[in-house]
């Protein structure tokens, strides 16, 4: 009974061993191109667990949290409840989602915001779409309508985030700022502006005039969505 045991799990990581093989070669040959998101998902998960079948466990993940991109901004609790995720393997979820961050941040401060609008929609996007509480993001720009300063201001409730005028024009003093950008997200996903997201901006923006200061714009970042007051006419 034991030999057969045995000979049962020495089949088992062959088996595993020659898959996880194949699918380094598929993601080779491919240049990443071309693999399902779970099979993306399971040579992540290579990094953090050296031996064993990982594709249950990467589909699993996706279809808990519906895509990648919701993953890996999943609360750690919710994660860390998975069957067969360990600290190890939350730690190398974080760690993509940040290199991430830092990367369309680099992209989007390289070059001036309105020639890289989309890698500013695309950095919020990833660091704030899938965020469980409202937060706050100021984009400073220089005269050149260069990022000098990427900070979030406020952090919220789910349906909630503070963002005080005075507060504001301050910190566009401090900086020597000429122009900014606001940016808040909805953890509802849908990224229509409330009448005090309006409200907000207004105010902001007329503390901010005075001092000559632009507000460039105020994006709302939804799940796959975004909305902006300014090209909605409401700023």
């Amino acid at each position: 009974m034991g030999m057969k045991s045995s000979r049962s799990e020495e089949s088992k990581a062959v088996t595993y061993i020659g898959h996880r093989a194949r699918l380094r070669d598929k993601f080779g040959e491919a240049h990443g191109k071309g693999l399902a998101d779970y099979e993306l998902l399971e040579l992540l998960l290579f990094l953090a667990v050296p031996r064993g079948d990982m594709k249950p466990l990467a589909k699993t993940l996706l279809q808990k949290f519906g895509s990648l991109s919701a993953l890996l901004k999943a609360e750690k609790g919710r994660v860390l409840e998975t069957p067969g995720v360990g600290a190890s393997i939350f730690h190398v979820i974080q760690l993509v989602q940040s290199l991430m961050g830092k990367i369309l941040q680099q992209e989007m401060m390289d070059q001036p915001i309105l020639a890289s609008w989309q890698s500013v929609l695309d950095y919020c996007r990833v660091t704030m779409a899938y965020d469980h509480r409202e937060s706050a993001r100021l984009l400073f720009l220089d005269r050149k309508n260069k990022i000098i300063a990427d900070e979030v201001q406020q952090t919220g409730t789910v349906d909630h985030v503070p963002l005080y005028p005075r507060e504001v024009a301050k910190r566009a003093l401090d900086l020597g700022a000429s122009a900014l950008i606001i940016v808040h997200n909805h953890p509802s996903g849908d990224p229509t502006p409330s009448r005090g997201d309006i409200d907000m901006t207004l105010k902001i923006q007329e503390a901010v005039r005075l001092l000559g200061i632009e507000v460039h714009d105020h994006l709302i970042i939804g799940k796959g969505r975004h909305s902006s007051l300014k090209s909605m006419g409401l700023m």
